[in-house]
């Protein structure tokens, strides 16, 4: 069936200038995303919001105005302030100081409570009890509760105002678990010196080591997971290094230093050997060579001239070039990289907005189960129950906060999207990067996608009258204000003869058969043979001529006048140098690739025999593109179509997944799913490549989510206790909670290390 766009795709076609960003303060755990999304979708004017848990950050589409989202969160218990602009590498250094020092804070609070922490859990393993029986015991335990008390007060304290602020809006998350598991424990040791003749004497037992264990225990889990999720920003800080500060312009005759920000369109800018490239432009002087893998992943630097474009990011090589600013700030394509790359680590693939709704269950269905967990202690178990209860709905409280959960996806989305954007793939959004996971059809357009997109003339044959000078004259006059490939290969060939072209007047573009117009007021027709046939020209005795061409991969075009054949002009687009190498790459991964063309049957076989493709459609009109991407669906395949995002829009639209072709300043990258920084098709293997990578390891990611959650859980509420006698100790479930979340960090972090097959 087509492609069924979603309402996180809509909105992200959508994103550009009604897009904000917030930062969010006080999301604990992935079951705040739900509610942080959804009070901000009620907001009026907004037409979607979309959280990144691992980056505490909401991207906001719409008209609504930040005041009215900053409030709207702030009446659910969170607090949220606008984010800087991505391109601000001033904001971003200060971020980075800000989670330093947020990240100091963790370390403190765990030294902190685990100072206190460890030598009480020492001291009760070595003795073996920490229950109450004397004054002195009653005296000593009083002073560790009251350290315990100071503990909770200054390295926990933000756990339970999070927990205040979800109970006050109706809601709980990963604060409220702990609080209450670390707020039960030591409560209950306050009772037990406070009144101990209201507990059993069994069951009279402190749990302040466990209080402060947990504490420093989730702290730690904090850090470490803060300093790994830093590395996941890598990408988007290697763009962000790629702009300079500074901008030589030539103003007035004189060369003057200016900050970025006040270089201006139609500015002159010098950049000399060695430097970055400032904002995007045209050369007007000079001859250089200029290294671009930084945007495209292309490793070869390109030869730059006068008339050649360059980009803000790219580094200048060998000589010294001046050029006309032709795109500053956001506007320029390093810019509108970054922005891409930053609205995509933002997104999430289906499977993780799946995630986040279960996250948004799963902390008031562990509640409950912890109140069943002691109930049952209660009920049924061994002496002491009161202190079994204790600990089964303490441990239930603390193993069970879902972090690992909501950490799973976006932490893989951001490392993968980045990796891509590293080989020139920038990725759009987090469904095209799960959907180009399980693409079974690869779809690509000839021209330009598998060839080099520039014809030129190879054979002029004469049929009757004219030479083959004139035959060009009059064929480069028609078509020299054409913007078609063939018809520039023709005006090229008739410039490179020093021909003059004809004078063509009531020049008429005819989709997918040629052109028609009046020269020396008689009709001239160039094109294919359905045009011929149309405009009723004998051309039977000189088919075979060119089906010859076409079976050379060479495109035959009939040139009439007056009426009658005048001569055949043959094009070729030479095939790229890697596309053979790409294509048998996505075959090896199992994809089915056809090709698709406007082009005659002859010389869509012939460059199919080239490239080793066994399918492919030939002669389709411009408009029944899509008509195909459909009839594939229909057939049950993912389909995937590959063009250049202009004239195979609505293909690419229709796909499963459209992948753009454009190379350097002139990428399409709003046009598309994800766009392909440079023309070669290993780009396109690249990016199934990573997104495979990238599922995985969310599977991975949730897998061992689910497990530890649907494991840990019955454990901590005692399940092994009727066979083997034991019992999940608190301590042990909160440093379970916390390094689960660190492994799947960590986990999403080995996609850093990954790298598509070498070519």
């Amino acid at each position: 069936m087509p492609k069924q766009r979603s309402e996180t795709s809509h909105a992200h076609a959508n994103v550009n200038a009604a897009a904000q960003e917030l930062l969010i303060e006080g999301a604990g755990c992935a079951s705040c995303v739900v509610k942080i999304e959804t009070a901000l979708r009620n907001v009026p004017g907004v037409s979607y919001a979309e959280m990144n848990f691992a980056e505490r950050t909401v991207a906001v589409t719409g008209s609504a105005a930040t005041a009215d989202l900053i409030s709207a969160v702030q009446g659910i218990g969170y607090n949220a302030k606008a984010a800087a602009s991505s391109l601000d590498t001033d904001a971003a250094a200060e971020k980075e100081l800000a989670d330093k020092a947020y990240y100091r804070k963790l370390l403190r609070d765990t030294a902190l409570a685990l100072g206190l922490g460890v030598p009480l859990m020492a001291y009760g393993m070595i003795t073996g009890d920490m229950m109450i029986h004397t004054t002195g015991d009653r005296i000593g335990s009083a002073i560790v509760g009251l350290l315990t008390l100071l503990v909770m007060w200054i390295a926990g304290k933000h756990f339970f105002v999070g927990a205040w602020k979800s109970l006050r809006n109706h809601s709980a998350n990963m604060d409220t678990l702990i609080a209450l598991g670390t707020g039960t424990a030591w409560l209950y040791s306050v009772v037990v010196l406070g009144v101990p003749d209201l507990i059993p004497e069994l069951a009279r037992h402190v749990y302040f080591e466990a209080t402060a264990m947990i504490i420093g225990l989730v702290s730690l889990g904090l850090a470490l997971e803060m300093r790994a999720r830093g590395k996941t920003s890598a990408a988007i800080k290697r763009l962000l290094g790629l702009q300079p500060k500074t901008a030589r312009v030539i103003r007035d005759g004189k060369e003057l230093d200016i900050a970025l920000e006040r270089v201006l369109r139609n500015d002159q800018v010098r950049v000399r050997p060695g430097e970055q490239i400032p904002v995007d432009g045209k050369v007007t002087e000079g001859n250089s060579t200029v290294d671009e893998s930084m945007l495209t992943g292309e490793p070869m630097p390109t030869v730059k001239k006068p008339g050649d474009e360059v980009a803000a990011g790219t580094i200048n090589k060998t000589g010294s070039l001046i050029f006309v600013a032709t795109r500053v700030g956001k506007d320029t394509a390093l810019a509108r990289i970054i922005a891409m790359v930053k609205r995509a680590q933002n997104s999430k693939p289906p499977i993780g907005r799946m995630a986040d709704v279960i996250s948004g269950y799963f902390v008031p269905s562990i509640m409950i189960i912890a109140v069943l967990s002691a109930l049952v202690w209660l009920n049924v178990g061994p002496q002491p129950v009161l202190a079994y209860a204790i600990i089964s709905a303490t441990t239930v409280l603390i193993i069970a906060c879902p972090c690992a959960l909501g950490l799973a996806t976006p932490m893989s989305v951001m490392v993968g999207v980045g990796k891509a954007a590293e080989a020139g793939v920038l990725i759009r959004n987090g469904e095209a990067l799960q959907t180009s996971s399980r693409l079974t059809v690869m779809v690509l357009d000839k021209t330009g996608t598998i060839t080099l997109g520039a014809p030129q003339v190879t054979d002029v044959q004469v049929v009757q009258g004219e030479s083959e000078q004139q035959l060009l004259c009059i064929a480069a006059g028609l078509e020299v204000g054409s913007e078609h490939p063939l018809a520039q290969a023709i005006v090229a060939a008739a410039v490179t003869r020093e021909l003059v072209p004809e004078k063509i007047t009531d020049f008429a573009a005819i989709s997918g058969q040629g052109a028609a117009g009046i020269f020396q007021n008689q009709q001239v027709l160039l094109g294919n043979a359905l045009l011929m046939q149309n405009k009723q020209i004998d051309i039977a005795q000189h088919t075979a001529a060119a089906q010859a061409l076409a079976a050379a991969a060479k495109t035959p075009m009939y040139l009439a006048v007056g009426g009658k054949l005048a001569g055949i002009i043959a094009v070729a687009d030479p095939i790229k140098t890697d596309s053979i190498a790409a294509i048998k790459r996505l075959q090896n991964n199992g994809m089915r690739v056809i090709m698709l063309t406007g082009d005659n049957r002859a010389t869509a076989q012939a460059v199919a025999n080239k490239v080793g493709i066994t399918e492919f459609f030939a002669e389709v009109l411009p408009e029944h593109k899509a008509d195909k991407i459909a009839e594939l669906q229909r057939q049950g395949e993912v389909v995937g179509m590959t063009g250049d995002g202009i004239n195979d829009a609505p293909a690419l639209a229709l796909a499963d997944v459209g992948f753009a072709i454009g190379t350097g300043t002139d990428v399409a990258i709003e046009s598309a799913d994800i766009t392909l920084m440079r023309g070669s098709l290993h780009g396109l293997a690249d990016a199934i490549a990573v997104s495979q990578a990238t599922m995985r390891n969310i599977k991975q990611n949730l897998f061992g989510a689910f497990v530890y959650n649907t494991a840990g859980v019955p454990i901590a509420a005692g399940i092994l206790f009727p066979m083997f006698g034991l019992l999940l100790n608190p301590v042990i479930a909160g440093a379970a909670m916390a390094f689960s979340s660190l492994t799947v960090v960590t986990n999403a972090n080995r996609l850093r290390l990954f790298k598509p097959e070498q070519h």
